[in-house]
Order: structure tokens, then sequence, then C-alpha cells
């Protein structure tokens, strides 16, 4: 499976290089994200997670009604694109320690890719085997 097929139905949600702190951790609260990509001119310039909220931010004393994402943002993230394998992803995010990875196609961002997305959907093909088993096993006729 590739990623294109997990960010069909996704939103995405971008921040500016401009915008405050605070005004990106109340977007990513308001749509339940670890993470948001920033763009400067629409190309991906950086990306801010809960980890760089919590090292850069909060730890540091900055106010986040005062500071500039782009000042505590992770510069030039690593990126995959649409076409790659969902375990390309999860080995990139191992190696790499990474929970949230953007997805380009080119210049452009696609949506971001979460280790949460990787593992439901992994979760719901589990599900998915199982239901084929426990049918098959209650349809095969009985041995006599």
């Amino acid at each position: 499976m590739m990623i294109s097929d997990l960010l069909r139905n996704q939103v995405i949600v971008s921040a500016e290089v401009h915008q405050t702190v605070l005004e990106i951790a109340k977007l990513m609260v308001q749509h339940n994200i670890g993470a948001v990509p920033v763009l400067q001119d629409g190309k991906l310039v950086g990306i801010f997670s809960e980890r760089d909220l919590m090292s850069r931010v909060v730890v540091a004393g900055s106010d986040p009604a005062r500071t500039v994402v782009s000042q505590v943002m992770t510069e030039d993230p690593l990126t995959v694109v649409p076409t790659d394998s969902l375990e390309t992803c999860m080995t990139l995010m191992k190696r790499h320690g990474f929970r949230h990875l953007p997805v380009c196609a080119g210049h452009q961002l696609s949506g971001v890719i979460s280790l949460r997305d990787i593992l439901l959907h992994n979760l719901d093909e589990k599900d998915d085997e199982v239901r084929m088993m426990r049918a098959y096993l209650h349809s095969t006729p009985e041995a006599s």
C-alpha cells in the first residue's frame, strides 16, 4: 500500500512562517493533530510538532503568543512522496525518531503521514484478516 492511499480523505492543515506558536497550537488542538507543516510562499520550509512546542517553547520559557513559529520549527524536514510505501515511512520514522512525515509531490505539500495513521491502518488490516479466518472456520463443513 502507498502513502497516497492513506491520504485520500485527509484535510491538509498547514501553517505560515509568520504565525505565532499560540495560533498554531490552537490549530493543532482544533484538528487533533500532533504536527503541522510550515509553509512559506506555498513551499514546505519546516514542521512544527508537539515535541518542538515542549522543547523549544515551554522548556525554553518562551511566550507562545510572541514567538513566531519560524524561530522554533524543525527546518527543512525529511519528506516522503505519495508513491512511497508505508514500510518506507515506518523505516524512516524508526531510524530518525519521527512520528510525522510531510508528504510532498515536487514542492507541493500533499499531506502529513503519522505513525498513528500507519498503526491504525495495520490494525484495520489485522481485523479484516481475523474476520476472514473466522468466516472460513465457520463455513468449513465438520469432518465426520
